[in-house]
């Protein structure tokens, strides 16, 4: 069961700054794009006292998923839109924010709006968008609410701010997961470069015999190339599958 509405509200307006202010704090630490996400969508649900559920779609090249939500009501919604390619949450992505007040009636989306009242209950929604600096990612905040007319312009923009918050939360996470990337890549290859010296200068072996030699036990043992390299880094050896023994005709 939703918690009442009337229990969240934030009060008063040195109230809803205390919240960003300390949103601001939660968001510049240290998170995975996952756990901005996760606190995004929980915190525009604790913000906007109207809200019922709250959800984060994203995605690239039209096709959009919903990475976050605080309940399952916001996943069976935002299917229909996917599928009808036509919702709020999926024009938001495009630009702009949509607040609607009756979904049963609003001739925007007639097909999902009708789907989204009458099989879900949902009756108002209201979805912004997070700009990214990324353009290979869309991202949009929506709120859902069983209730007519339940967003206001205050709500809107409550959670445009929190929307802008988010992006730039999830811009610095998706930055920090790709240097965490490139750096493990780096260590690897740098592993691998290790190992292939090893085996040059003490085998007599060129480049290439020496990467295919770490590829051939890669192969033979189910390990992965990193895992083969530290073995021969740390023994100096290589455990590799003996040729067989060529058949000779009788």
């Amino acid at each position: 069961m939703t918690t009442p509405s009337e229990n969240r509200s934030p009060g008063s307006h040195a109230d809803l700054a205390d919240l960003f202010i300390r949103l601001g704090r939660e968001l510049t630490s240290p998170h995975s794009v996952d756990d901005v996400l996760r606190i995004v969508s929980h915190r525009a649900y604790e913000l906007i006292p109207s809200a019922q559920h709250a959800a984060i779609s994203g995605g690239a090249s039209g096709k959009f998923e919903t990475v976050a939500a605080t309940s399952d009501v916001p996943l069976l919604v935002d299917r229909i839109q996917y599928r009808l390619k036509a919702g709020p949450a999926v024009d938001t992505l495009g630009g702009g924010a949509y607040r609607v007040g009756d979904l049963a009636t609003d001739p925007s989306w007639p097909e999902f709006g009708r789907r989204a009242a009458s099989e879900y209950g949902i009756h108002s929604l209201l979805s912004v968008r997070m700009y990214l600096e990324d353009d290979d990612l869309l991202a949009g905040l929506s709120l859902y609410s069983s209730d007519r007319d339940a967003f206001d312009e205050s709500d809107e923009t409550t959670a445009t701010l929190l929307a802008t918050h988010g992006a730039l939360a999830l811009t610095a996470a998706r930055r920090q997961n790709k240097i965490e990337h490139l750096e493990r890549a780096l260590r690897t290859s740098r592993r691998i470069g290790t190992a292939m010296g090893i085996l040059m200068a003490s085998n007599k072996f060129t480049e290439q015999q020496a990467f295919d030699l770490l590829r051939i036990a890669s192969q033979s043992h189910h390990r992965k190339l990193h895992d083969v390299a530290d073995q021969v880094v740390q023994t100096g050896e290589l455990d590799v599958p003996a040729a067989p023994e060529e058949r000779h005709r009788q």
